[in-house]
């Protein structure tokens, strides 16, 4: 399918061909008939790709402030090339379309193959022939609302929701600032809702536009009777309520609000303005209320809702996003607004860089909406896009998934050992794209399957989120691939029950990826402990951070939560030192009626193994990142091992202290290993029962936390 997309690190723009989006549960895939370029947003993400590393930082200080902390716990070297993985990757551009559905997983069944729906969202509804969006995303189109003019609907729903915050009555008098194409239709909602509105804006033609089709008076900023007209207009009292819907950076459109509203009145920022808020004269002594308006509505920026599908109560939360885009179809229905005034331009999809160069200047005419147009073609329907034809090796290499991570650790791993990369599986094909691209794979794709049902590929590597593992897995296995997946091999006793089972009758090399056993401190002090002859104690503590409880992994359904998934590194550690299977474990976590943390981000757990070794783990989110992260102690047969954070370490005998260099955390000697044993026809580096004894404790310790009881670990393997 054909994709407008914008390469962050040169900012070139360019229609690309990519494989049509995955959809999975909760999702809608869509066959866009039109897109909406919104000029003022677009502009501004456009310029920001386009601008050098310098002024990337410029607009971007807390992502600096992010590569300045990531530098001083993982070092330059890695820093330098996590930040080279962000920098070269593919950006969506657009987020509001209209088109036809042509598949839905949405939860409620409400979406049909056939149906005509408006979509909104960044990296959902994008300039593109076909997107998979959220279902709480789309709404349907009424049969007498075109698809041109339905393409509106995201900024219909931002308008609106600027429109509710203030609340407006009928007759009461309202002023726009700001006349653009969100500006434009504010004004028309307004009008249809018993308003009188009165617009201001910089540029005379959208002056004049407004003055024509949506305002009952509009007039230039920079006209010297504007304070004038404002006194006339409101019979001298002022505005009820002034919404901004203009993008600037001076103050001028807060200032300029709070001097003609009324006492008590209303400023809604809803475009992006700056905001020193003056105190004296007006917001004080008129007792001005400032409301800001987040974009579509209620839902937005909730991953529950926009991601998971979960609605808001109807009596409860009255407009959400999808309700807003529902409501201003509805508006397009009754011809209570007209938007067919605001195309100025309609663009073939092949054309897009054309529209952009109006939107960027390049190309000076006068605009306000531009529109890309899609053409059915059933030839574009592909979930695979083949771009070499490269031989492949003994070990030919599938990747599902292939994030930060992956690009950062187990592709370049691959590589770098000398297996093929055959293709690459995604859900979004921009991004499938882009690492194909860039780590020269012979396809991409957004199908799994077309991984699985390729012959030629003999080994896969998972790296999708936690809830698919053990599906993909099983697939793998089934299709005769060796697989390593990333930790952690299943999230709920269900799985691990039903990768055990597949895998007694599909006896496939099956790794996870608990990479520290495998860096070169931890074989060192490994190798020092094993003629100890005596149970060791093996202390850890991590200080893990805070992640917010609505971040992915911190959902039970999609990450498993941090236990799960992260916290199994140190149990497959703790194994490895002591050379033997925990048999029990107990864990306590912190207590409190702060809703914000995650009380199972700060726990205490003690692993009983069957030679008598104990293990101790404190995991904690409530610490300071300047701290490094891992701290990791081994005790024994009057020995001591110390790993510092795997930057460095010391091994403590016989009253003497021995400096250990550490190269890394073990992600590359970890593929490497995997591979070898494919290589020499070897077991996995990791035993199966040691996996899913790794696995099944992590679910014992939950189990622990909920009872408040030892939980005894029994794997049946």
């Amino acid at each position: 399918m054909k994709q407008l997309i914008q390469n962050f690190k040169t900012g070139k723009l360019y229609v690309d061909d990519i494989p049509i989006p995955g959809i999975s549960k909760g999702m809608v895939l869509v066959e866009n008939e039109f897109s909406l370029i919104s000029s003022g947003t677009e502009r501004g993400t456009v310029k920001m790709g386009q601008a050098n590393l310098m002024g990337k930082a410029k607009q971007r200080p807390d992502l600096v402030a992010q590569v300045i902390q990531n530098i001083k716990k993982e070092g330059l070297v890695s820093t330098i090339n996590k930040v080279k993985t962000k920098l070269d990757s593919l950006k969506a551009l657009g987020y509001s379309s209209a088109g036809t559905v042509i598949a839905s997983m949405d939860n409620n069944g409400i979406f049909k193959p056939g149906d005509r729906v408006a979509c909104a969202g960044q990296d959902y509804a994008s300039h593109a022939e076909f997107i998979a969006v959220p279902q709480n995303l789309v709404a349907k189109i009424p049969d007498n609302v075109s698809s041109d003019e339905a393409s509106f609907t995201t900024l219909g729903a931002i308008a609106l929701q600027g429109i509710r915050q203030a609340d407006p009555k009928l007759g009461e008098n309202i002023c726009v600032i700001g006349l653009g194409l969100l500006g434009q239709i504010t004004c028309q909602i307004l009008g249809a809702n018993g308003c009188n509105v009165f617009g201001i804006d910089l540029n005379q033609d959208l002056v004049n536009l407004a003055d024509k089709t949506a305002a009952d008076k509009a007039i230039n900023r920079n006209d010297p009777n504007l304070i004038k007209a404002c006194e006339n207009f409101t019979d001298g009292y002022g505005f009820d309520s002034v919404i901004i819907t203009a993008a600037a950076l001076s103050n001028d459109p807060i200032e300029l609000s709070a001097e003609i509203l009324k006492k008590k009145g209303k400023v809604i920022v809803v475009g992006a303005v700056k905001m020193d808020i003056p105190r004296d004269p007006h917001f004080f002594r008129k007792e001005l209320d400032l409301r800001m308006s987040c974009s579509y509505g209620p839902g937005r920026y909730d991953v529950n809702y926009e991601e998971n599908g979960i609605d808001y109560p109807f009596a409860y939360v009255r407009w959400t996003e999808q309700r807003n885009m529902e409501a201003f179809l509805a508006l397009l229905s009754r011809k209570a607004i007209d938007i067919k005034p605001l195309i100025t331009h309609v663009y073939d999809i092949n054309d897009a860089e054309s529209a952009y160069n109006i939107v960027l200047g390049k190309t000076k005419e006068p605009h306000i909406g531009i529109l890309l147009r899609y053409h059915e073609n059933e030839t574009k329907k592909n979930t695979l896009t083949q771009l070499n034809s490269l031989p492949v090796n003994a070990i030919n290499v599938g990747f599902i998934g292939a994030g930060s991570f992956a690009q950062s650790y187990l592709i370049p791993g691959v590589k770098s050992w000398g297996a093929s990369l055959d293709g690459v599986v995604t859900s979004k094909g921009i991004s499938a794209k882009n690492v194909a691209d860039k780590f020269n794979f012979n396809f991409c794709s957004s199908y799994s399957d077309d991984v699985f049902k390729k012959e030629e590929i003999n080994t896969v590597f998972i790296a999708t989120p936690h809830s698919s593992h053990s599906e993909l897995v099983i697939k793998a296995l089934k299709a005769n691939k060796s697989v390593f997946v990333e930790k952690p091999l299943a999230i709920n006793h269900d799985q691990l029950k039903a990768i055990i089972e597949t895998r007694s009758e599909y006896p496939q090399q099956l790794m996870v990826g608990f990479n520290r056993r495998f860096a070169g401190i931890s074989q060192t002090i490994k190798n020092e402990f094993t003629s100890v002859g005596e149970p060791l104690f093996v202390n850890i503590r991590v200080n893990a951070g805070f992640i917010p409880k609505d971040h992915w992994t911190q959902q039970p359904e999609i990450g498993g939560g941090r236990i799960i998934g992260e916290v199994c590194h140190f149990i497959d550690l703790m194994q490895y030192f002591t050379g033997d299977e925990p048999v029990k474990v107990y864990a306590e976590s912190i207590s409190t009626e702060n809703t914000t943390i995650a009380t199972e981000d700060n726990v205490a757990i003690v692993v009983k193994f069957k030679n008598g070794s104990i293990g101790n783990l404190s995991y904690l989110g409530n610490g300071d990142k300047s701290l490094p992260k891992e701290r990791i102690e081994v005790f024994g047969g009057g020995h001591i091992g110390v790993i510092n954070d795997f930057r460095d370490g010391l091994y403590y005998r016989n009253n003497k202290t021995i400096k250990l260099n550490s190269s890394g955390k073990g992600h590359k000697e970890e593929v490497n290993a995997f591979l070898d044993a494919i290589k020499d026809g070897k077991e996995s580096p990791i035993s199966f029962r040691s996996i899913c004894l790794t696995t099944l404790t992590t679910f014992k310790i939950l189990d622990s936390l909920y009872t408040g009881l030892p939980q005894e670990i029994d794997l049946h393997v």
